[in-house]
């Protein structure tokens, strides 16, 4: 039965969880190497680092998903064995992953308690009463307005979300592991995991929270542990440190903070064009050009109708009317194989599931949407062709990989992100949809994608990008459209653009802007 225990004064200086030099290997690229990290009762500790630097797995580590090669593992002072991510749960320690792991067939009841169900006589029936009486005490506890029997495929993320973490806590968890937990959230809905982690945190329960969001740190952190290429850096208190020093010790390096300066790109020939573009309640009239050379920022609050857009120009979703123009010239595009043949890119938001291949190596990611120009004579794949290619790219983007035959779903979520573009560089394309480029990697990754995509604006390539972070849009844009309930209603130009300004357009419903 899920039980808070109020932690006293003394017990919350004491650690729950100590992980000793603890290291890791995988096919003799060196993970973890001897890192360290302990969570106290009543704390939320953000582990903090670049991607790769090992944050995940050395959580996995502490969950019973992977096995560490050396180290030592304590738990209220004791060392334990954690063979298994059953073993951990027995323990009290949870974790909700990054990818959700939830079966969207079943209510959120049986999501919670699967391979556990409570049975009715005799030990042969689901007892469902029994099931959703217990789900509806942890939701209570949580004080989360959600019915137990709720389909999980019919709930959003963020609900999703939640019924992770009350299937953690419905194992008595101590111990939370909350591994990027925003990462597809609004403002709304991080304020309600917030209220929920908070309250968690009276109670006793001890938060791992990994994020590469800066912000979130100083809101819900009490202290903070920096990785880097698997080795353990520095524990900080949040309160007391600058942000600046806590990037310095991520990266290791100074990052660029310079003011931009943008290019004027109002002469540019213009690379796309789309008038009057509908698609049912998502995308109403919709109309813009983009010209060559420059990055256009595309903002709006979730369900605007951003993604729509991009998606409907793509060819990947059928308009209801308008028109698309490339090159001044009108296009018809009713599958994403057209648009390629147009020129167009779309780096999707969901690069797992519609950007890459990941149970495919790196090199065949790169290569994937350019075959035809691989084939040599006798109809075969000039495969030291492609193994040139793809080097050549990992070269040139910084793609942080062992080889080009590493599996791209070993690699971090920035190396990853940067395959895909490598994929779209490769097919040459003109123009380019960014759809929310450096969600779920971190500050030095995002760095880097940012440097890429001025050059690519700079050799001449037509972008726009999509974000729900309005530090980014402002840093990036040339020019700055906002949509709202699928309609555009406004457009800043980088000079007169703010936060606010965008949040007020962000926020209207009638269309403000004729284009």
């Amino acid at each position: 039965m899920f039980v808070y225990e109020y932690p006293s004064l003394s017990d919350m200086s004491h650690p729950i969880v100590e992980l000793k030099l603890v290291s890791k290997a995988f096919s003799g690229v060196q993970a973890l190497d001897r890192c360290q990290f302990e969570l106290r009762k009543g704390e939320v500790h953000a582990l903090m680092g670049e991607n790769g630097a090992g944050k995940s797995t050395l959580m996995k580590v502490l969950a019973g998903v992977y096995q560490r090669d050396s180290g030592d593992i304590l738990l209220d002072g004791k060392p334990v064995e954690l063979p298994s991510p059953r073993a951990a749960q027995a323990l009290g320690i949870g974790i909700v992953h990054q990818e959700l792991n939830l079966m969207n067939h079943l209510s959120a009841a049986q999501n919670i308690y699967i391979g556990r169900e409570p049975r009715g006589r005799f030990g042969l029936f689901l007892d469902e009463d029994t099931l959703n009486r217990q789900t509806q005490a942890i939701f209570e506890r949580m004080n989360l307005p959600l019915d137990p029997r709720t389909i999980v495929g019919e709930l959003t993320v963020a609900k999703q979300q939640m019924v992770e973490i009350a299937k953690a806590l419905s194992f008595d968890s101590r111990v939370l592991i909350m591994d990027e937990p925003t990462a597809a959230l609004n403002n709304a809905e991080i304020a309600e995991l917030f209220r929920i982690i908070r309250q968690l945190k009276e109670h006793g329960v001890g938060i791992v929270y990994i994020s590469h969001k800066m912000d979130e740190l100083k809101q819900i952190s009490d202290r903070v542990t920096v990785m880097r290429d698997g080795q353990y850096i520095a524990t900080v208190p949040t309160a007391t440190t600058p942000m600046d020093t806590i990037i310095g010790m991520m990266v290791g390096r100074q990052l660029d903070h310079a003011q931009p300066v943008f290019p004027d790109t109002s002469a540019n020939a213009v690379a796309l064009e789309v008038r009057g573009l509908k698609r049912g309640s998502a995308i109403k009239d919709v109309s813009f050009t983009l010209r060559k050379g420059e990055i256009l920022g595309l903002a709006g609050l979730m369900g605007a109708g951003r993604t729509e857009v991009a998606r409907a120009i793509f060819g990947a979703d059928r308009l209801d009317a308008g028109e698309i123009r490339v090159l001044g010239q009108a296009v018809t595009i009713r599958t994403p194989t057209d648009a390629v043949a147009q020129g167009i890119g779309y780096l999707s938001e969901d690069r797992k599931h519609f950007g890459l291949a990941t149970g495919l190596d790196v090199e065949t990611n790169i290569v994937l949407s350019s075959l035809r120009s691989f084939v040599g004579s006798g109809f075969m794949l000039d495969q030291s062709r492609i193994r040139k290619t793809a080097e050549d790219f990992v070269g040139r983007l910084d793609i942080r990989t062992p080889s080009v035959q590493q599996q791209v779903r070993l690699l971090s979520g920035g190396n990853q992100q940067k395959i895909v573009i490598a994929k779209w560089l490769l097919r040459d394309c003109d123009i380019l949809f960014f759809d929310e480029p450096t969600r779920g990697i971190d500050i030095g990754a995002k760095s880097e994608i940012y440097k890429l995509l001025n050059t690519l604006a700079e050799a001449g390539k037509a972008i726009v990008m999509i974000s729900s972070e309005l530090p980014e849009i402002l840093r990036m844009s040339h020019r700055i459209l906002v949509m709202c309930e699928g309609r555009l209603t406004g457009e800043l130009s980088a000079a007169e653009a703010t936060q606010e300004k965008i949040m007020q357009l962000a926020t209207q419903r009638e269309s403000l802007v004729a284009h």
